[in-house]
């Protein structure tokens, strides 16, 4: 039978509608595969405990996949509580925040009447008119707000139970992946499975290992500057890192707030001038170090990555769409059809030059000692 050769706009048009259905899948299927695709993740990680426990301590399979999950779910909860400890501390200078926001916004209402000629009484009637109109939607606030938690909860639950259940029956699971295809591409399937477990560990591992340093310079710097809640901010720069490009940002935004509240204009600066040189330090030491040299995905596709995976899953799209840009990679380096993909995904190759000029003078003075 021969091959039929199909033309280009038959291959794009269908290329196009397996994006869209893929795209509207996963939109439908959110609730499901959100978790699964983080559960994946996390099991990868947890593999070497769990196979430790299996082989040198002879846990049962089950035994070690529960073992490695509560490992997983106490030191998730430990941060959880420190976070949530830092934050009480927070709420206890509430009066004094309230206060110094009061006085900040009688300076700004000074700052609007002298510089747009606008009385206090008609900003504060614009004022009062705006949150009349939040006020109405308050119940339509309180039952999205309740519906997010609810909605935290099931996701986290989700993630436990996936993860439990992909490292139970990871065996099965491999199986099932190099039978799928034909034996003679058994090889490349257990090569690329292999590569991808061991990038996306490294991967993880890396970005806590990130995590940590820029927690601990930005609470030392904070610290040695007499910022209020230092190890708060700290921690809040630290967790929002694991968002490429945009979770600097929004930490920025909210050390910025909280120091303004509590400190005034003058350590606002500082912070600020902290948060540009630890994100230049991170961006150009410790991203390529012990992140970059792990998953090599350029900068442009990163970013479409993350506005993408934020448009379909919101903040786990943002968090998922790094890793899973590198499988994509290991996959279409092993393909030969999809190669070129992988070279779009991938960092540009810088090669060395010969040292030509070198080459001919060396051969000139030897020549000359003949």
């Amino acid at each position: 039978m021969k091959n039929i050769s199909l033309p280009f706009h038959t291959k794009l048009a269908m290329v196009l509608v397996s994006i869209i259905s893929l795209i509207y899948i996963a939109i439908l299927g959110e609730t499901i595969l959100a978790p699964f695709m983080f559960s994946f993740l996390l099991a990868l990680l947890l593999l070497p405990l769990a196979n430790f426990l299996e082989k040198k301590l002879r846990f049962k399979r089950s035994l070690s996949s529960i073992v490695s999950v509560v490992v997983m779910l106490f030191g998730i909860g430990s941060i959880m509580y420190f976070f949530a400890h830092q934050l009480s501390d927070l709420w206890q200078d509430w009066p004094l925040l309230k206060t110094q926001v009061t006085n900040t916004f009688h300076e700004a209402q000074e700052w609007i009447n002298h510089t747009f000629h606008v009385d206090a009484e008609k900003q504060l009637k614009y004022i009062n008119d705006t949150a009349t109109g939040a006020l109405a939607k308050s119940a339509t606030v309180l039952g999205t707000t309740l519906l997010t938690v609810s909605s935290t909860m099931l996701f986290l639950s989700f993630i436990l139970l996936f993860t439990f259940f992909i490292l139970n029956y990871r065996r099965i699971l491999f199986t099932f992946l190099t039978s799928v295809f034909k034996e003679e591409h058994a090889n490349k399937v257990k090569d690329i499975i292999e590569q991808i477990q061991y990038i996306i560990k490294k991967y993880i591992t890396g970005l806590f290992l990130q995590m940590v340093i820029v927690t601990i310079l930005m609470v030392g710097i904070l610290s040695l500057l007499g910022v209020k809640y230092a190890i708060l901010l700290g921690l809040v720069a630290g967790i929002f890192n694991l968002i490429p490009y945009l979770g600097i940002f929004t930490a920025l935004a909210i050390s910025v707030l909280i120091t303004f509240a509590t400190a005034g204009g003058a350590k606002v600066l500082l912070v600020l001038i902290t948060f540009i040189g630890v994100h230049a330090l991170d961006g150009n030491i410790l991203m390529p170090l012990v992140v970059g040299s792990k998953v090599k995905i350029n900068a442009l596709i990163a970013f479409i990555g993350i506005v993408v995976g934020e448009m379909i899953w919101g903040i786990p799209g943002m968090f998922l769409c790094i890793p899973y840009l590198a499988i994509m990679k290991i996959i279409f380096e092993r393909v030969d059809p999809l190669k070129p993909w992988a070279i779009l995904l991938g960092e540009e190759q810088h090669e060395k030059k010969p040292r030509k000029v070198y080459r001919i003078t060396k051969k000139i003075k030897l020549e000359e000692k003949d």
